[in-house]
């Protein structure tokens, strides 16, 4: 496959992911209104290591574990931050 050809695939795959982290964000604004109307923090630690853990097993390489927590880490922290943000607006 020519170099060309495989970038048109990552540039279709990255248009994917675009719309699943934005779906997702949308999710945990959602989220993040429930939380608030039932008094419940934003940070859930034990949420976030039953994520962790289950990318982790799920993960079927090239990428080692490790790799894919970080990733997993700065999406469940852009999360976090919506759901404050969210939480913030509704207040004023």
């Amino acid at each position: 496959m020519e170099i060309g050809e495989i970038r048109k695939r990552i540039d279709l795959l990255d248009d994917v992911l675009l719309r699943i982290f934005n779906e997702r964000a949308r999710l945990a604004l959602e989220i993040g209104h429930a939380k608030k109307e039932l008094g419940l923090a934003v940070f859930d630690p034990a949420r976030e290591k039953r994520i962790f853990n289950r990318m982790k097993e799920d993960n079927p390489g090239p990428l080692d574990d490790d790799a894919i927590i970080r990733m997993f880490e700065r999406v469940v922290d852009e999360s976090r931050r919506l759901e404050r943000i969210m939480s913030h607006k509704e207040e004023i």
